[in-house]
């Protein structure tokens, strides 16, 4: 029987999508269920070693050991690592594939999307549960033509997806009804509810807005996330290819 699904998404980068899919692996696995994450593309040098030598975001596999599983290379198909501000090492099946260009980015839709629908399809008839986790935000309609993690995934894995926006960051409402109202029709289907992450304060402040984007978009608010400060679960960076050499250099110091 093929497993159920759940897609977190977000509405830019660093809103807690990799956090909040390891703690509702965790919460699956609590209830009995055989559980397993899955990001089909990650764009990171922040890396990790399965047991069996392939490698993998290093996200996906703290949320395997949320699921008290072994990492494996399933749980992400896809790994491009930045080696310079257009250029990147890409990582398919947890084993080097050779150099991705930017101007060239729609390849891996073209090359390498068997390669996730097989990963994926393996895991489903192996789990209760796949938790599925985005990059960045669907509402990049630049890329939406060589989408693989997104919205193209939500599809394929008939995933009802929750949309996070980071409050933190200031301009949740704005983030959260300009992600929906850049999404095609069919996209947002898809969309089931929405979450606001990483709040500090009297969460009755937020009731006015949550309403206004619930009447603006259909979707009921899934619940208001505590700020919990630094727990330590690696970031993965955005889909798109800003910033590399910025991150990278910073962590050479």
């Amino acid at each position: 029987m093929r497993a159920r699904t759940l897609m977190i998404q977000g509405t830019g980068s660093h809103v807690g999508k990799s956090v909040l899919t390891a703690a509702l692996c965790r919460l699956f696995l609590r209830r009995g269920l055989r559980v397993a994450p899955f990001k089909a593309q990650n764009m990171s040098n922040n890396s990790f070693v399965t047991p069996d030598g392939k490698e993998i975001g290093r996200a996906q596999a703290v949320q395997a050991a949320a699921c008290r599983l072994a990492p494996r290379a399933d749980f992400n198909p896809i790994l491009i690592k930045p080696e310079s501000d257009t250029t990147a090492q890409i990582v398919v099946g947890g084993e080097v594939g050779g150099s991705l260009s930017a101007k060239d980015f729609g390849r891996v839709r073209r090359e390498y999307w068997c390669t996730v629908q097989e990963a994926f399809q393996r895991l489903s008839e192996a789990f209760d549960v796949v938790v599925l986790e985005g990059a960045g935000s669907p509402a990049e309609v630049n890329l939406r033509g060589c989408d693989v993690v997104n919205m193209q995934m939500a599809q394929y894995a008939a995933a009802p997806v929750l949309l996070v926006g980071d409050i933190e960051r200031g301009g949740v409402f704005a983030s959260l009804v300009g992600t929906w109202a850049l999404l095609d029709a069919n996209d947002r289907r898809h969309l089931r509810a929405f979450a606001i992450n990483k709040f500090r304060g009297d969460a009755d402040l937020l009731t006015d807005g949550i309403t206004r984007v619930t009447r603006e978009t259909g979707l009921p608010c899934a619940g208001v996330l505590p700020h919990w400060g630094d727990l330590a679960v690696p970031e993965e960076d955005t889909l798109g290819w800003d910033g590399w050499q910025r991150r990278t250099s910073h962590r050479a110091m």
